[in-house]
C-alpha cells in the first residue's frame, strides 16, 4: 500500500480536490483523503471524486472530520453521515478525546494533541476499538517560536504512548492547501526530528489507503462479514464494521 495524505479541501481549505490530487500525484502519493466537514462534499459543482482519481491517476477518497463540542453531538454527526462516507475522523479535544478512542465507528482521532491530551486509558480504548491516532506533523511545519516547540514535545508524548501500548496510528501533514503538501521523503525526514523511524513515517502514511480498502469493502453489497460475501441467493442485507 503506497502513501496518502489526509487534506482539507475547498471550501473548508484553500485549494480544491482537483488541485490537491495533481499536486499529491506529483509528490508520490497514491491516494488523497478528502476530510471535510460533514456539511462539505466533493460533488457539487465541480468534478467528483471518482472524476479527479480518474483524471490524475490517483484515489481520492472522502472521508468527514466531525468537530462537535460535546459527546452527544458528536455522536449525532456520526450516525448521519457513517454510511455515506468511507472515513471518519473525529477532530480531538479536551472533550472529545476520550468519546472518540471508545466509539468503534471512528476511524481516526485527528489531531489529539492540538486541543487536548492522550494518556494510557485512551490508548487501551483505541486499540481495542481500532481508532487510529493522527499524528499531526503539520503543526511543525507550520508553526514557529514556543509554539512549534510545543508541538514537537506533543508529538514526542503521544509517540510514547501510541508505541508503548502499540495504538493504530495514521500520520499527515494536514495541508489545507497544495502548497502545504509534503512529499512522503519529507516529512519521513521530519518525522526523524520527533523520534519516529522512516519505516514508521511510511507506515502511518499508508494506513489511510489501508483503511479505505477496508471500509470501502465493508460498504460493498456484496459484504456481510470477514471472509464472508453475498451470494446470489443471500437475502441478508446486513452491513457490519
Amino acid at each position: 500500500m503506497g502513501p496518502y495524505e489526509a487534506v482539507t479541501a475547498y471550501p473548508a481549505g484553500e485549494s480544491t480536490a482537483a488541485r490537491f490530487a495533481l499536486s499529491a500525484a506529483d509528490r508520490g502519493y497514491s491516494g488523497v483523503v478528502v476530510r471535510n466537514a460533514a456539511e462539505a462534499s466533493l460533488d457539487g459543482e465541480g468534478p467528483n471524486h471518482e472524476t479527479i482519481a480518474d483524471e490524475y491517476d490517483i484515489d481520492v477518497a472522502d472521508a468527514v472530520e466531525i468537530r462537535a463540542g460535546d459527546r452527544s453531538a458528536a455522536s449525532a454527526r456520526i450516525t448521519a453521515v457513517r454510511d455515506d462516507r468511507t472515513l471518519v475522523l473525529v477532530r480531538g479535544s479536551r472533550d472529545l478525546n476520550r468519546f472518540a478512542c471508545e466509539e468503534p465507528q471512528v476511524d481516526v482521532l485527528s489531531r489529539p494533541m492540538a486541543d487536548g491530551d492522550v494518556n494510557h486509558v485512551l490508548a487501551r480504548a483505541a486499540k481495542r476499538n481500532g481508532v487510529r491516532f493522527e499524528f499531526d506533523l503539520g503543526r511543525v511545519c507550520r508553526l514557529h517560536g514556543g509554539r512549534r516547540v510545543q508541538a514537537l514535545a506533543d508529538l514526542r508524548k503521544l509517540r510514547e504512548i501510541v508505541f508503548q501500548y502499540d495504538a493504530p496510528y495514521v500520520v499527515s501533514a494536514t495541508p489545507g492547501s497544495h502548497l502545504e503538501l509534503r512529499g512522503p521523503r519529507a516529512l519521513g525526514a521530519l518525522g526523524e526530528v520527533v523520534g519516529f523511524t522512516e519505516a514508521e513515517i511510511e507506515a502511518g502514511l499508508a494506513e489511510w489507503g489501508r483503511l479505505v480498502d477496508r471500509n470501502r469493502e465493508v460498504m460493498s453489497e456484496a459484504f456481510i462479514e470477514p471472509g464472508v460475501r453475498r451470494g446470489r441467493y443471500e437475502e441478508d442485507d446486513r452491513r457490519t464494521r
